[in-house]
Parts: C-alpha cells; sequence; structure tokens
C-alpha cells in the first residue's frame, strides 16, 4: 500500500492483502465493518502496536475501561479524535 486512499479502495476487496501485518488487517477488517475478525487479528499478539489497535477495536466497541487498558499496555492515552480521525491515523502509523 502507497496511501490511505489506496488503502481505503482496497476495503471493495473481499480479503486483506497477503502482505499486510496483522495491525493492518485488523484495521482493513474494521474498514469493512467486520470488528469480531478485525480483534482476532490482534487479540493473542502482545507487542504494543497490537495493543494500539487492540485498544482502537475496544474503544469502539463502547469498552472505555478496556480500551484504556491496552492504551496502556501500547504506552499511549487514549486521544481526543473520533473513531474515523483515531483509524485514519492508525493506518498511515503503521503504513
Amino acid at each position: 500500500m502507497k496511501d490511505l486512499q489506496e488503502f481505503k479502495d482496497s476495503l471493495k476487496n473481499e480479503s486483506p492483502g497477503a502482505d499486510l501485518s496483522a495491525q493492518l488487517k485488523a484495521l482493513w477488517y474494521d474498514g469493512k465493518g467486520d470488528w469480531n475478525n478485525a480483534h482476532q487479528q490482534v487479540d493473542h499478539l502482545n507487542d504494543r502496536s497490537s495493543a494500539h489497535v487492540h485498544a482502537y477495536l475496544h474503544r469502539k466497541e463502547g469498552d472505555i475501561w478496556n480500551a484504556d487498558y491496552w492504551y496502556g499496555k501500547a504506552q499511549r492515552t487514549r486521544p481526543d479524535l473520533s473513531l474515523d480521525e483515531e483509524w485514519e491515523q492508525l493506518v498511515l502509523l503503521f503504513m
């Protein structure tokens, strides 16, 4: 993927690109509206990048306590952004 628009355009596809990281696959599935599959991509991983995406997913779910736990694991604080803005920032961060 070259840029955010190309990533967004790929949401028309049936499946994410095989070359995407677990974090980007999670964000891809989330972009398709498939929260459960998005969560499965990072739920079992223990690195800070996965924790960051995991936090976002729980924030989106509305489970703020759990989201804040994962933001802490990612050494981040919950952003004061819309979910769409955070999603875009995460995609750009992990590209």
